[in-house]
């Protein structure tokens, strides 16, 4: 499996933290690259909300991809299933980590020949988080 290794992140919230760093802020970001013939890749971070508020992400888009959804694997009766995901809250001061098993997010359908990705992450109709990687070898 392919890894994307994060570039550049950037917080795009309009309000400023005291300690002066960004409000939503991602780390260990990893993109599978799609497998052939299945055009589906999973992205898998920490976002951690360093606000005194919670952020709620609604929504996460790529340019490189025509669907982002975020979902959730959970085990019920010894099997494991997924489920969409409608908002995902990360409490103030705090983190949520997007993980294999877990919550994570399904990149549907990629669009012709990439090297970067980029992911937008919304609240509301405000992007609060861009996130850019670069495919590596």
């Amino acid at each position: 499996m392919k890894r994307i290794i994060p570039v550049l992140i950037l917080a795009l919230l309009g309000c400023a933290c005291s300690q002066g760093s960004a409000p939503l802020v991602a780390s260990d970001v990893v993109v599978s690259k799609p497998i052939p013939g299945m055009n589906i890749a999973a992205g898998y971070l920490t976002l951690s909300n360093n606000a005194s508020q919670p952020i709620i992400i609604t929504q996460v888009t790529s340019p490189q991809f025509e669907s982002v959804e975020m979902h959730e694997s959970v085990i019920e009766d010894g099997m494991a299933r997924m489920y969409p995901l409608g908002d995902l809250m990360v409490l103030a001061k705090s983190s949520v980590v997007l993980q294999p098993g877990g919550k994570h997010l399904m990149l549907l359908r990629p669009v012709g020949e990439f090297d970067t990705v980029s992911l937008d992450f919304y609240a509301g109709k405000a992007v609060v988080l861009t996130v850019n990687v670069v495919l590596s070898d």
